[in-house]
């Protein structure tokens, strides 16, 4: 097996120049003259999306390269079209990546010098500072610590010093390895570019390493002029055809050299600006179109509906929720218990969604999206419901106890461009002052400034759900400057870094509960809602399924759209 393997390695490679100078064909899979046309808010700005994580560029490389699969809802999905991901070994603990046998739309195979450029990126080296060095020494990797190659490389066996519990996500291949090489370490031919990226890497060749560290972080940008084509190679179901307009209009078709295990279907998507009035170029200008609910579309959607158009509805990986400063008014949790109670969640939809009320499902947890199979632990666990979620007593009375005189002032902060958080803050004013609380008006133009200052007592905000345990420290770590409560709990961030370091997917989802708890427990936050996003297709357009979550949301399965010529 691992002899055919290497010979068809080495075939492709041979085949690169002949492709190169022909148009391929049309995958079987792909039926002829059909065309999606998407309205679109990204840019289109790097084929490197691990340099340059922007919104735009994450949706087109979720379409022009491939991986060993995606997170979704919390949970990792394999892709074992494109490899295999194992534990190999628990001490030292070791992952392999396993190429199966894909490759590069010029038809250059993808190997173990792609996943160790990969794996250099995420470990660090081509880190730079703001003067555009980098530090090849800061890894600080002997040489037994950069991954072991197998002899006809296509794997990897990557080796940390504890365990990850994001071992199955950790190495990617952004980029074409030969074509960083070859730009910077000006080696034309594929499969030596390719050998000497791996021997920089692994010798720690400083001045080598300094050069792919450039042409990473800058040589895989886009101009706005005519694009090479190496940097346009992919190793997904589509490729980029076409890029115009800064960017904002991409044309993507069919890569002939994917060999996964879902072809395209489609002959060509158009990434399009949506313009002023998308909803408007349903079925005419558009097929595909994302938006939020908001009372001056309701009517335009349901005219949508009508037609036989489809609308469905995600959650865009954000919660909104009522924080509070465990300061001033708040210091005690018993006052911040109280004042929770009087400001049911379902009041705050209510008013805030509107007509739009059915789209906006409740949730329980700061740290795991409603739609997540690590939901259903976290809300049982957590005991939300039971402090949080039903009170013991009148709301007046429970303000009283907690030492709070009746008039006592809150000043809320909340955007107020937001339509949802404009009428949240209503729904709370008018629940809150029924058990003996003044709401005060902190609202804000820039919300963000004001979030910074520090001048209010409670929050109406749209928090991002945290993907990694890195999230989580961010958001609810002690020693967080990026947390928005900044409440210390020593016994949460022992739980984040045991989360860290679990490798188990139902021991992570105990942990998620535990540390759920410790946030319900200190009565800083009150989970409200997802926050929603409606896709609407048109009705000669099937397969389009949005995931969940704010990465890429749209364009995750794009292989599965189908079209009527």
């Amino acid at each position: 097996m691992r002899g055919s393997r290497r010979a068809a390695a080495l075939v492709a490679a041979a085949l690169v120049v002949a492709l190169a100078g022909c148009s391929p064909a049309l995958p079987e899979s792909v039926v002829p003259d059909t065309k999606v046309v998407v309205g679109w808010t990204g840019a289109f700005t790097s084929t490197n999306a691990a340099a340059s994580p922007t919104a735009g560029n994450i949706d087109i490389a979720q379409m022009i390269r491939g991986d060993f699969g995606d997170v979704v809802d919390g949970d990792f999905v394999p892709d074992e079209g494109f490899g295999t991901v194992e534990i190999v070994s628990d001490d030292p603990f070791t992952v392999r990546y396993d190429l199966a046998e894909p490759s590069w739309s010029d038809g250059t195979p993808l190997d173990a010098a792609d996943l160790l450029v990969g794996w250099a990126a995420s470990a660090g080296y081509f880190d730079q500072d703001g003067e555009g060095e980098t530090d090849a020494a800061a890894p600080d990797a002997a040489d037994d610590d950069v991954p072991s190659i197998d002899e006809f490389a296509r794997s990897v066996d990557v080796t940390s010093a504890h365990p990850r519990s994001d071992w199955q996500s950790a190495v990617t291949v952004p980029v074409p390895a030969h074509v960083l090489s070859a730009r910077a370490l000006g080696i034309d031919d594929s499969m030596e570019a390719k050998q000497a990226a791996i021997t920089a890497i692994q010798t720690h060749d400083d001045a080598a390493i300094q050069k792919m560290a450039d042409v990473w972080n800058e040589g895989f940008a886009l101009d706005g002029g005519k694009v090479a084509d190496e940097l346009l190679l992919s190793s997904g179901p589509f490729r980029v055809d076409e890029v115009a307009d800064g960017g904002q209009q991409v044309v993507l078709v069919p890569n002939a050299a994917y060999g996964g295990l879902t072809p395209p279907q489609v002959a060509r998507i158009e990434l399009v600006p949506g313009g002023d009035d998308p909803l408007a170029a349903m079925g005419n200008e558009l097929d595909v179109v994302q938006t939020t609910p908001v009372a001056a579309n309701k009517e335009p959607i349901r005219a949508l509906e009508r037609r036989d158009l489809v609308v469905s509805t995600t959650r865009d990986g954000t919660v909104w929720a009522v924080l509070l400063k465990p300061t001033g008014v708040f210091t005690g949790v018993q006052a911040r218990t109280a004042f929770l109670h009087a400001v049911p969640a379902s009041d705050l939809i209510e008013r805030g969604a509107g007509e739009w009320r059915t789209a906006y499902s409740p949730t329980t947890s700061m740290t795991t999206s409603a739609e997540s199979r690590a939901y259903e632990v976290v809300n049982e666990d957590s005991g939300f419901t039971q402090a949080l979620g039903t009170t013991q007593g009148e709301p007046p009375l429970e303000r009283e106890a907690a030492g709070i005189a009746a008039g006592a002032p809150v000043c809320v902060l909340y955007d107020r461009a937001s339509e949802f958080a404009v009428g949240a803050f209503a729904g709370m004013r008018d629940a809150a002052a029924e058990a003996g609380w003044t709401i005060t008006d902190c609202s804000a133009d820039d919300f963000d400034a004001a979030l910074e200052q520090r001048s209010w007592d409670a929050v109406i905000a749209r928090v991002p759900l945290p993907q990694t345990p890195g999230d989580i420290a961010a958001q609810w770590g002690s020693d967080s400057a990026a947390s928005i409560v900044r409440q210390s709990d020593p016994d949460r961030d022992a739980l984040i870094a045991q989360l860290a370091e679990t490798t188990d997917v139902y021991e992570a989802r105990d942990l998620l509960a535990k540390i759920e708890a410790t946030i319900v427990r200190a009565a800083v936050a009150l989970p409200i809602t997802g926050g929603p996003v409606l896709t609407i297709v048109d009705r000669d357009v099937t397969g389009v399924v949005p995931r969940n979550g704010a990465v890429a949301s749209l364009t995750s399965d794009v292989s599965q759209w189908a079209a009527v010529p």
